[in-house]
């Protein structure tokens, strides 16, 4: 049986608990406790909020606690406060602790510094703190001392870090701002906000391994999604012209500093246009984002339209000096070797050239760039471009050398389509760590006739990075996933 580590300090507060129950103060009252702060002179205020420093000076002392706004600081004197001495000198000065949350009735004055301060007439105790919170402090110049900054501490205990790191709320609260703000955008411009399943029967719309569950009821094998492309293009199918999701994906594969197996993409597709559109628009959404929250982005950045365009084959060729448009796989596979590119035995033409790409070429592209005209090897679901033999009109976008977007112009022939998913099933067969089955229905809705149209998925945790400065996905997920640790 596991059991968790009690600490002397945890002894101590546990103790304080028990004293407080005899005493007749409940330390997890159920009552509502409401809010209201006035901050005018003289005005009745009631706040409530976190315990962050206490000081206990005789007959009057100082608590400073901090809630949604800010910190405040609380004045209690002996002489106006409504409750015997004697509860005063045991609760108030012995059984209160740092952690502690409260709630606060009295009036608003400012000190002699010009400090919001509240006078409590009342205090009540609304939960009590069992554990020590770290004590992070703040010298004259900015300097912090005694800080919680380990990485795999904050981001097991994050309502510790929520607590105590003020700059980390702020990250998950431009979060909130930016969805926000996207949805709005898209909303305004008719496009409709959908839902489509999470539990899937074959996980299709990307090459991933999937999470894998078993449905009792319905005796089936049912796969956690590792995208919602296919369900959104049945939409277009059915009419709806102008689709959105926010939608979370799933996929069993590695954790790093890009990478969580749980994640949120924002997919967008649209009838009737296609990728050289979806460029336009990308830039144009992307811009206003960023004028709307230039000010939390680093400035060695620029994203202000129009973007820098690059083809697929270009950029392998400014980043490795080797022009492979034209090469066979065995040629390719020869310069792999040569430029020491990490590659298998198994891996055909297209996971070579993305191979190529993703290690010599992506992490040396800061300012936002197009990467577009990508190998038909690449990209299944793309149409074939109308100008290019051998290539697909698909583009990334490719901001501070990490992959932003994808976009294509979708292909919509059921034909073409089943047989590009056959040549992918026969290819990744061949590598365990891969899986794409056949989605008929997705093949029988295409032969119902979906119209042209371009899509594009946005990775929203790394670009919620791009815009708080976090060069690490773990910080931009309230709860990150960790490797299971026995308390």
């Amino acid at each position: 049986m596991r059991t968790l580590r009690i600490s002397d300090q945890n002894l101590i507060r546990i103790k304080k608990l028990k004293k407080l129950k005899q005493i007749n103060i409940n330390p997890y009252p159920s009552e509502e406790y409401p809010i209201n702060s006035n901050y005018k002179n003289k005005k009745k205020v009631i706040v409530a909020g976190r315990i962050i420093r206490i000081r206990i000076m005789g007959k009057a002392s100082f608590i400073e606690i901090k809630d949604k706004e800010g910190f405040i600081q609380i004045y209690i004197s002996i002489n106006n406060f409504e409750t015997e001495k004697n509860i005063y000198n045991l609760f108030l000065k012995k059984l209160l602790d740092i952690g502690d949350i409260i709630w606060v009735k009295g009036y608003f004055f400012k000190t002699k510094t010009k400090k919001i301060s509240v006078y409590a007439k009342t205090i009540n105790l609304l939960s009590k703190c069992l554990h020590t919170l770290p004590n992070v402090k703040k010298d004259k110049s900015g300097n912090t001392f005694d800080s919680f900054s380990n990485n795999e501490k904050r981001h097991r205990m994050k309502y510790v870090d929520l607590i105590v790191n003020d700059e980390i709320k702020n990250v998950f609260l431009t979060r909130i701002q930016i969805i926000s703000f996207i949805r709005n955008y898209l909303n305004q411009r008719n496009y409709l906000e959908v839902e489509t399943p999470i539990l899937q029967s074959i996980p299709g719309g990307a090459i991933a391994r999937p999470f894998i569950t078993y449905h009792n009821t319905l005796k089936s094998t049912f796969y956690l999604r590792i995208s919602n492309e296919l369900y959104l293009k049945k939409l277009l199918v059915g009419g709806l012209e102008k689709v959105y999701e926010f939608s979370r994906n799933f996929r069993n594969e590695g954790i790093d500093k890009n990478h969580n197996p749980e994640f949120t993409i924002l997919e967008l597709y649209v009838a009737y246009k296609d990728y050289y559109w979806m460029m336009k628009f990308t830039e144009k959404f992307l811009q206003k984002i960023w004028l709307k929250f230039y000010k939390k982005v680093g400035q060695y950045l620029n994203l202000i339209s129009p973007f820098k365009k690059i083809t697929f084959f270009e950029a392998i060729k400014i980043y490795t000096g080797f022009d492979i448009s034209n090469l066979i796989e065995t040629e390719i596979r020869k310069i792999c070797n040569e430029i020491n590119v990490k590659i298998d035995n198994k891996m055909k033409k297209g996971q070579l050239l993305d191979q190529i790409f993703s290690q010599k070429c992506e992490k040396k592209i800061i300012q936002p760039t197009f990467i577009i005209d990508f190998p038909i090897e690449m990209s299944p679901l793309a149409k074939k471009h109308r100008f290019k033999n051998g290539l697909s009109e698909r583009y990334e976008l490719i901001i501070n050398g990490v992959e932003i977007a994808n976009s294509y112009s979708e292909l919509n022939d059921p034909i073409d389509q089943l047989k590009r998913f056959k040549r992918q099933i026969k290819l990744y067969n061949k590598v365990e760590s891969e899986n794409m089955l056949i989605d008929k229905d997705f093949i029988l809705s295409l032969e119902y006739g979906m119209p042209p149209c371009t899509g594009i998925g946005f990775g929203i945790d790394r670009l919620i990075m791009l815009f708080t400065n976090q060069i690490n996905i773990q910080e931009v997920l309230l709860f990150p996933q960790m490797r299971l640790k026995i308390l």
